[in-house]
């Protein structure tokens, strides 16, 4: 089994860590491969409630393995193969039920970003530094940047990152809205996150995300249709049920004491 990417449960949290450190965790074929298996392996097990993703070494990741692009022979069509990989795993996870965190630390660059966007909630280090890139080696984005990017960050924003040699720190990154969060501690924090979402209505969270991440691309009517019916069917749920009770319960003893 490669050991590009760690994979690890602890209970309901599954744990996906980047592990070229040597590479910066630089997406190269084969752990392109395994990001892809991963993905749908996490996205269909209905035993995962979060998702935590991290990485090993000094950066999160330095987009797309440009070294062995350039090393290997690869052509065109091998590097337009590779990166419909990548976006198998990444459309999975982004489309899934499974509320996912990132804890961010060094350098993230070209397609790194579009990796870290997989995540609904970013956890990033004071020093994590943001690029990126791809026009000073010839090259356009891939990885979801070109939509995910300027989803995060508004199209001004995303277009001078790609149309500038510009570095933005983490807070800058958090001012525009590239991450959710500043620790000093980001995997401590992420984890954290994850745990929350464990402790309460996973379900819910899982399924907000879905909804917030399918409605960018969609019709507002359908939109609104799936909300409908994603709320009525949570209500049904024995959880939901004794939770709305609870909050119920709460909300009339006030009024009964006085």
């Amino acid at each position: 089994m490669s050991d590009s990417i760690l994979y690890t449960r602890d209970g309901a949290l599954a744990r996906l860590t980047f592990n070229r450190p040597a590479s910066l965790n630089a997406m190269g074929f084969e752990m392109g491969r395994r990001w892809r298996d991963l993905a749908h392996e996490i996205a269909a097990d209905p035993s995962v409630g979060a998702v935590l993703l991290g990485a090993n070494g000094p950066a999160f990741c330095a987009g797309g393995d440009v070294v062995e692009m350039a090393t290997s022979g690869a052509t065109g069509t091998d590097v337009t193969d590779a990166a419909r990989t990548i976006h198998d795993g990444i459309r999975a996870l982004v489309s899934s039920d499974k509320p996912i965190v990132a804890a961010v630390r060094g350098a993230v660059a070209g397609g790194g970003l579009g990796l870290m966007l997989t995540a609904d909630y970013i956890v990033a280090s004071p020093d994590a530094k943001f690029v990126s890139k791809y026009a000073n080696i010839g090259l356009t984005p891939d990885l979801g940047v070109s939509t995910l990017l300027p989803a995060a960050v508004g199209q001004r924003r995303a277009l001078r990152l790609l149309l500038q040699d510009l570095t933005i720190d983490a807070g800058t990154a958090q001012e525009w809205g590239l991450i959710t969060e500043v620790a000093a501690d980001p995997d401590a924090r992420a984890e954290e996150v994850a745990r929350f979402w464990l402790s309460g209505a996973t379900a819910a969270f899982g399924q907000a995300k879905r909804l917030v991440r399918a409605g960018a691309g969609r019709d507002f009517a359908e939109n609104l249709d799936d909300e409908a019916r994603s709320i009525g069917t949570r209500f049904d749920t024995d959880e939901s049920r004794v939770r709305v009770a609870a909050f119920a319960a709460a909300s009339r003893t006030p009024k009964e004491n006085r």
